[in-house]
C-alpha cells in the first residue's frame, strides 16, 4: 500500500510546486505591468486626457502636467459616477472653457473611453494626446486607445493609495482586461 500512495503524494507535490510556481511568476508580471508600470517621459501635447473613474487622484496629475507642458487643452471623461465627481464638476463649472473638452463614453468603459478619444482626435487634428489614468490602468488603457488611433499617445501613471488587498484585487481585474484587450482588440474595423 505505501508504493501506491507514493507517487501520487509526489504527483500531488509537484502540482501544488506548480500552481505556487505559477503564482508567483503571475506576481511578478502583474507588479511589473500594473504597480510599476512603463510610462512615458512627459512631454508636450496636443491635449492631455483623463480618463473616468478616481478624478481626485488623476485630475490634479493631469493638471499639473498640463501647466508644466503648457499643454493647450485639458480633455476629462464624465461618468457621473461616485469615483469620477471632482472631473464632472470640473465640466459642469467650466462649460464656456474652450480649452476644456468633456465627454461622456459609450458604453461608460475603458473601451468606451477609447472609441470616443478616437474620434475626438480624429475632429480636432491632434497628433498626440497625454492620457492620466490610474498606474494599474495604463497597460490596458494604453492598449485599447492605440488600437483605435495612430497619434501619438503617450501615457503617465497617479498614483492611488490602495491597501495590499486592493492592490491583490487590481491586478487579478488587470489582468484579465488585459488579456480581454489582447484577444478583443478595440476599433478593429476603424
Amino acid at each position: 500500500m505505501p508504493l501506491k500512495t507514493a507517487p501520487a503524494t509526489r504527483a500531488i507535490g509537484v502540482f501544488v510546486g506548480a500552481c505556487l510556481l505559477a503564482a508567483v511568476l503571475w506576481l511578478i508580471a502583474a507588479f511589473q505591468f500594473f504597480y510599476d508600470p512603463p510610462q512615458a517621459t512627459p512631454h508636450r501635447t496636443d491635449a492631455i486626457v483623463v480618463l473616468g473613474g478616481m478624478s481626485k487622484e488623476r485630475l490634479p496629475v493631469a493638471q499639473k502636467l498640463q501647466k508644466k507642458l503648457d499643454i493647450p487643452v485639458l480633455v476629462v471623461s464624465t461618468t457621473g459616477l461616485a469615483g469620477n465627481v471632482e472631473g464632472d464638476a470640473l465640466c459642469d463649472e467650466d462649460q464656456d472653457d474652450p480649452d476644456l473638452v468633456c465627454f461622456r463614453p459609450s458604453p461608460l468603459n475603458t473601451r468606451g473611453e477609447a472609441e470616443a478619444l478616437r474620434d475626438l482626435i480624429a475632429d480636432h487634428g491632434w497628433k498626440s494626446v497625454t492620457v492620466v489614468t490610474s498606474e494599474y490602468h495604463v497597460m490596458r488603457a494604453g492598449t485599447l486607445i492605440e488600437q483605435c488611433t495612430s497619434a501619438e499617445v503617450q501615457m503617465v501613471g497617479s498614483q492611488p493609495d490602495l491597501s495590499a488587498g486592493a492592490w491583490l484585487d487590481r491586478f487579478v481585474v488587470e489582468s484579465g482586461g488585459l488579456m480581454d484587450t489582447w484577444i478583443r482588440p478595440e476599433c478593429s474595423s476603424s
